[in-house]
């Protein structure tokens, strides 16, 4: 009986997980369907919608007294704070990557973004690698370098994406077992009123298009909430229920669907040194994936 509720529970969480990822890796196409409105006009909607949609589900599980009163601890009020800036900052290139003709970009950034979560953990962990994942990381720092060279501009969009996320990662482990959505609460709280001005300041300027340009694009707008927090929902349902070696698999379906979008659906151009550059991130994850699975099978016998 126990067996088969594991079953059950790994093969909900397998369906979850896909079901996220896949969401995120189709993601650019929303953004690319909201033109004309500009990437700051996206980004402070993303923020003030996305706080109004955590409140209500926060109110209907009666929830919402005890999600804002953990603000009350400084440790959770400061991690929250900074993992509210640090999305911020990750949304912000993200819907700029897929409004200027760089989604490719974008999926290379969260090719990388695992092989940055282990130089952080080097680096302000002070954790200790194994050769292969050493490998790994040179073969994944030759990559940008080959990025670089060929572009002839530093490759902001994927390394500002895998730092983002990276440090995101980190501070949100920091937080331990929170619920997802009191998290997003909180994370979006801190940087509402940022996303208010942003908002007031297109309106100043050039003036909101979710107010000129008819009826879809107010639909679309207002589904930024649902469209940001579904899957990150999706995701945590998907952690409680399967091996976290299962879930790390599962995050390259992610980039993998972004790349094809960039370069399928949206004919992004796809020169010599991106490929080369595409080519050497997959070697240093399947290095660093394979050495992963080893260690974690070892360890098991």
């Amino acid at each position: 009986m126990l067996v088969l509720e594991r079953d059950q529970n790994r093969r909900a969480g397998l369906g979850y997980g896909l079901a996220a990822y896949g969401l995120w890796g189709v993601l650019p196409l929303y953004f690319v369907a909201l033109a004309p409105a500009s990437p700051t006009e996206i980004l402070g909607w993303r923020i003030v919608l996305s706080l109004a949609l955590c409140v209500l589900l926060l109110a209907i599980g009666r929830q919402l007294r005890p999600a804002f009163g953990l603000l009350r601890t400084p440790r959770i009020a400061r991690l929250t704070a900074v993992a509210g800036v640090l999305i911020l900052i990750n949304w912000g290139i993200f819907v700029i990557a897929t409004r200027t003709d760089h989604v490719v970009d974008a999926a290379l950034g969260y090719f990388i973004n695992p092989l940055v979560t282990a130089f952080l953990g080097v680096a302000i962990l002070r954790e200790k690698l194994r050769i292969a994942q050493w490998v790994a990381l040179g073969v994944g720092a030759l990559a940008v370098v080959v990025l670089m060279v060929g572009y002839g501009q530093f490759p902001w969009i994927a390394l500002g994406l895998a730092f983002s996320f990276g440090f995101y990662g980190f501070v949100k482990k920091r937080l331990g077992d929170m619920p997802a959505l009191t998290v997003l609460t909180l994370e979006t709280l801190w940087v509402t009123p940022l996303a208010v001005l942003m908002l007031v300041w297109v309106a100043r300027g050039s003036g909101l298009e979710i107010a000129a340009n008819g009826p879809v694009l107010i639909v679309l707008l207002a589904s930024a909430g649902v469209v940001t927090s579904v899957p990150l929902l999706l995701f945590a349902a998907a952690t409680r229920r399967l091996p976290l070696s299962s879930v790390g698999l599962l995050q390259y379906l992610n980039p993998i669907l972004q790349a094809l979008v960039g370069i399928v659906i949206l004919s992004e151009p796809m020169p010599v040194e991106r490929w080369w550059g595409l080519g050497l991130i997959v070697v240093a994850l399947v290095i660093f994936v394979s050495d992963s699975l080893t260690a974690r099978k070892f360890t098991a016998q």
